[in-house]
């Protein structure tokens, strides 16, 4: 039988990712472009996995779109929320998950995962980016810093600055005011990534969490927010190096679900 590949595609708010399976088991290839819905990202992303599998488009069986600009690519077939490309691309790399938090550039996803890696019940943060990747990349700006290097200053912390509002715009004003009091930036980092912490931690209570734990998304790279998450829900959480290529993982995988459905009915 000739292998069959599939293209899942996430057009995210900040950021474009793409993952390419064979025959549904398989990761062939991924790519991810910082730039999301409405930019030339998603074109770039595909034309970038495409070029490191040594495929074209005509040799996809499927195509499938999630995330926030899912609607606006026409190359897919077909599209799917991310909240179910999130669950299933969660429960390829972990099989025994039951929750997954996903923090993204612009949203805060809590997913309640069933045995079989079908979404049972979500929870989204309202539209704020509080406890988001844009967070803290405003946080980052402020402090003069790169989004990747604020878990290492927070490990160097000596102690926790408490940031008291978790609103992007007051919790801008409110680092500014610390900084130019003479505040330690490890001190301030540490605090905003518990803040980010408490945040989401609030949110997940609201349909709670479950072991296996798992966390998705670009801030997932943040140890500093992944450990005071942790400690604030009282439960170890799972990451994995592929965490921003989850609901492209997911896509790719409904895609080939799609394929084998098709190809089983075809065959009766």
């Amino acid at each position: 039988m000739d292998e069959v590949y599939t293209l899942g595609v996430d057009v995210g708010s900040t950021a474009s990712k793409c993952v390419i399976l064979r025959d549904g088991r398989e990761i062939v290839a991924l790519s991810l472009v910082p730039y999301g819905a409405g930019s030339s990202g998603p074109g770039r992303a595909i034309e970038e996995v495409l070029e490191k599998a040594g495929k074209t488009t005509s040799e996809m069986a499927e195509i499938l779109a999630t995330g926030y600009g899912r609607k606006q690519l026409t190359i897919a077939e077909q599209s799917m929320s991310e909240l179910s490309c999130h669950a299933r691309g969660a429960h390829f790399l972990f099989p025994g998950v039951r929750s997954v938090i996903d923090i993204g550039g612009q949203d805060v996803k809590v997913l309640s995962i069933g045995p079989n890696g079908m979404l049972e019940n979500f929870v989204m943060n309202d539209k704020c980016a509080a406890g988001t990747g844009r967070f803290l990349d405003v946080m980052a700006h402020i402090l003069e810093l790169r989004t990747d290097e604020l878990a290492d200053y927070a490990e160097c912390a000596q102690k926790e600055i408490i940031i008291s509002s978790t609103c992007t715009v007051f919790a801008e004003s409110e680092v500014i005011s610390q900084l130019a009091a003479g505040c330690d930036k490890a001190d301030l980092i540490r605090g905003i990534c518990v803040a980010i912490a408490s945040k989401v931690a609030g949110l997940a209570r609201r349909i709670g969490v479950r072991d296996e734990l798992v966390m998705t998304g670009g801030v997932a790279h943040n140890r500093a927010v992944r450990n005071a998450l942790a400690e604030a829900l009282g439960h170890p959480i799972k990451s994995h190096e592929y965490c921003q290529h989850v609901g492209a993982l997911g896509a790719a995988l409904f895609a080939w679900q799609r394929c084998h459905k098709l190809a089983a009915e075809n065959s009766n």
